[in-house]
């Protein structure tokens, strides 16, 4: 089931999204929320009578470096012996559509297209076989990051969480193998990254056991699980997309910090 937030004449809701083609697609509008017990109502929209928002606000947005040995390879840096784990805020999270504002204390903001984990109940010490029970689904990710401020100061809280550095969406497919699917990141239609997700060093249960062995997750949390190789640069008025498969597109364009 694919599940997306959306506003609509000022009411926010989730829904399942409906239908294959992007002329064609519908939400059901969820009763309740799809952290419990939910019934689809029946009350069908047109997708493109909507505003689709971030699909979740997480509490926490943790974030996982050079987890793919190419990237690290890129960056002129080692694959950790252990996950390297960093925090962006819940200001971060944009959802597709959104602009995102080039923050005005750097110089090389970068596209770090990647697969979302999204947390679907609280958990803590998850043992690595139950580590899929404690998933909700996934969604496309960007881990926006000001690449001169991160290799400038020692701790990347300013580098990867301004504001607007974390779009997430279109939606969260809740049934989805994450072990192998195609990572695709386009700035203005021409491809930029291309990778696979069986190329992370570390699997999406590993990083869930990791992170859930420090730190109580909870439902809508988001755990970003690295980048392929090919990172670069953004400019005012790009538009950056990342595409997975069986997930579908996020898509932001870039404006100036007003």
């Amino acid at each position: 089931m694919r599940i997306a937030r959306f506003s609509i004449d000022g009411n926010v809701a989730f829904g399942a999204v409906e239908g294959e083609g992007p002329d064609s697609l519908v939400l059901d509008i969820i009763k309740g929320i799809p952290f419990a017990d939910f019934e689809l109502s029946g009350t069908k929209v047109p997708l493109d009578k909507v505003r689709l928002l971030p699909p979740v606000l997480p509490n926490k947005v943790v974030g996982v470096g050079r987890n793919y040995a190419e990237h690290a390879a890129e960056l002129g840096n080692e694959v950790p012996e252990t996950p390297l784990t960093f925090f962006k805020p819940s200001t971060s999270v944009v959802g597709t559509g959104d602009p995102v504002a080039y923050p005005s204390f750097s110089q090389d903001v970068q596209y770090e297209a990647e697969l979302a984990v999204v947390i679907g109940r609280m958990c803590r010490e998850v043992p690595r076989e139950r580590a899929k029970d404690v998933v909700l689904g996934y969604t496309c990710a960007n881990d926006i990051t000001a690449r001169d401020v991160q290799k400038r100061e020692k701790q990347w809280a300013r580098a990867k969480g301004f504001d607007n550095s974390c779009p997430l969406g279109p939606w969260i497919e809740t049934e989805l193998d994450p072990a192998d699917l195609t990572i695709q990141c386009t700035v203005n239609g021409e491809q930029r990254q291309l990778g696979r997700t069986s190329e992370m060093v570390r699997s999406v249960e590993d990083l869930i056991v990791h992170i859930s062995e420090a730190m109580t997750l909870l439902p809508g949390d988001v755990i970003l699980t690295g980048t392929p190789a090919g990172v670069g640069p953004l400019s005012v008025g790009d538009e950056v997309a990342v595409h997975i498969e069986g997930i579908g597109t996020l898509t932001n364009k870039v404006i100036k910090r007003g």
